[in-house]
């Protein structure tokens, strides 16, 4: 293994760590019933003064929710582009490998959140349609730095032309950055939520960097 992959790899578990141990504080420490229905979150004092801060704005919860069907619509576009290369190539190791590699990150990715809509680290700051909802690891935050990133570096390698990579992956990197900024201030989540989402993420975003970069 070459010493940038080592490099990348080493970040990917070092972020994996650092989400294991910033859950692990949220799930113990400074724990109080500060949520809807006396629901208990922990880092309280930060979690309580950051939601005091910006309140909570459902039209940009709304907003928010529907634009986390654009990394959807991505990983269905990769899902065709991969069928497309089975098709034409007509065998399975013809087509691209980081696309595999993709598609595990994509299947890590729900697996991940399937397991926090089971283990209940916190709830909601808010009601949703008069019920408690999972709060931890914000999904939208999880899905959209997990999947706008890997396109990104895909799309980085399939287009070819500098300037149409330029705008696609800034427009990719301005999307990202609107809809973080908007889930963080909508306080459908407390702090702690979106930077869990955030970090998890960025563990999945090195695995799947480090071992795409065996493939250049």
């Amino acid at each position: 293994m070459k010493k940038k992959n080592i490099i990348c790899f080493s970040t990917a578990i070092a972020f994996l760590i650092l989400f294991v141990l910033w859950t692990a504080a949220v799930a113990f420490i400074s724990v109080e019933p500060i949520g809807p229905n006396g629901s208990g979150v922990g880092l309280a004092a930060m979690n309580g003064a950051f939601h005091k801060l910006t309140g909570v704005h459902m039209t940009l919860y709304e907003i928010t929710d529907w634009m986390g069907l654009f990394p959807i619509s991505v990983m269905l576009g990769f899902f065709i582009t991969g069928l497309v290369q089975l098709i034409k190539r007509k065998s399975f190791m013809k087509v691209d490998p980081s696309l595999y590699v993709l598609g595990e990150t994509y299947l890590l990715l729900f697996a991940v959140y399937m397991l926090f809509e089971r283990v209940v680290i916190n709830y909601r700051p808010v009601l949703i349609d008069g019920r408690l909802e999972a709060s931890y690891p914000s999904s939208t935050t999880l899905l959209v730095m997990t999947v706008i990133p890997t396109a990104m570096i895909e799309l980085r390698r399939r287009i070819k032309n500098n300037a149409a990579r330029m705008i696609a992956n800034g427009s990719l990197a301005v999307f990202l950055i609107l809809t973080a900024v908007g889930r963080t201030l909508s306080g459908v989540h407390w702090l702690t939520d979106i930077l869990g989402g955030l970090i998890l993420s960025a563990w999945l975003v090195m695995l799947y960097y480090s071992i795409c970069r065996s493939f250049d």
